[in-house]
């Protein structure tokens, strides 16, 4: 008597259901994604070294010197047994800012006045920001750069303020009639006044009024679809050591 084979239904029904984070995206076990972090801090600290020689010692002297604040408190108390995990926590945390910091610094040190310097920062902002580099440029690698967010549309543009200003300005009306009331907000990177220094252009973004809410940002992506994207070629990794160091930087910068 011939059995009968099971069915492919049956097959994707027995199969395990794959759990998604709110982004749609296979969950990563907890186990993986602290091993994941751990490679990035490793990885960031090594490069960041190169540049920081102080960095070990600082870090050093910060964990000592937090670990044995908040462990004298607790001898005060009476309680210095209760407080060595307290204290070893703090002294992390610390060393960890601390390290986050040297390293942001190194990072903006080195990318610093390279093309595409800004791009950097605008795709390693936190939050839901939709970048989009190299809309407008010129052969001497001046850029425009086009960002929405809650505050609206955000031109950025780098380069020498004689030719990008021009750009700027071209890029704004097409925008505009897209948008139609949408702020729009122009930035021009650098150090003269009434730019915007590359080490501050993330706050200075952050800090905008929020014009807009999620969904009147999705609906106006969908309209600036229009415009298409980049329309020139923006140096990839503009920091020293290609991938690997723009990768480790951007996840330090992200915590």
């Amino acid at each position: 008597m011939a059995r009968s084979k099971p069915s492919s239904g049956s097959t994707a029904a027995s199969a395990p259901a794959v759990k998604l984070d709110k982004k749609g995206n296979p969950k990563v076990g907890r186990l993986k994604k602290l091993g994941t972090n751990a490679r990035m801090i490793k990885q960031a600290y090594t490069l960041t070294a190169k540049n920081d020689p102080k960095l070990p010692w600082l870090l050093l002297i910060t964990f000592v010197a937090v670990g044995a604040v908040v462990e004298l408190i607790g001898i005060l108390l009476s309680l210095p047994l209760v407080f060595i995990p307290i204290a070893l926590l703090f002294a992390v945390l610390a060393t960890l800012i601390v390290f986050g910091r040297r390293a942001q610094g190194s990072a903006y040190r080195q990318v610093e006045g390279q093309p595409g310097a800004a791009a950097w920062v605008l795709e390693g902002m936190r939050g839901d920001w939709r970048v989009t580099s190299g809309v407008a440029g010129t052969t001497q690698l001046d850029a425009v750069h086009r960002v929405l967010g809650r505050p609206g549309v955000i031109l950025v543009a780098e380069g020498a303020p004689s030719r990008v200003r021009n750009l700027l300005a071209q890029e704004k009306k097409k925008v505009a009639r897209i948008i139609g009331e949408t702020p729009i907000y122009d930035i021009l990177v650098g150090d003269e006044e009434g730019q915007v220094p590359l080490p501050k252009l993330s706050a200075h973004i952050m800090k905008l009024p929020r014009n807009l809410t999620a969904a009147e940002v999705n609906s106006l992506g969908r309209r600036m679809s229009a415009l298409g994207g980049p329309r020139m070629p923006v140096p990839g990794g503009p920091l020293p050591g290609g991938r690997q160091m723009s990768i480790s930087q951007r996840q330090v910068r992200r915590r």
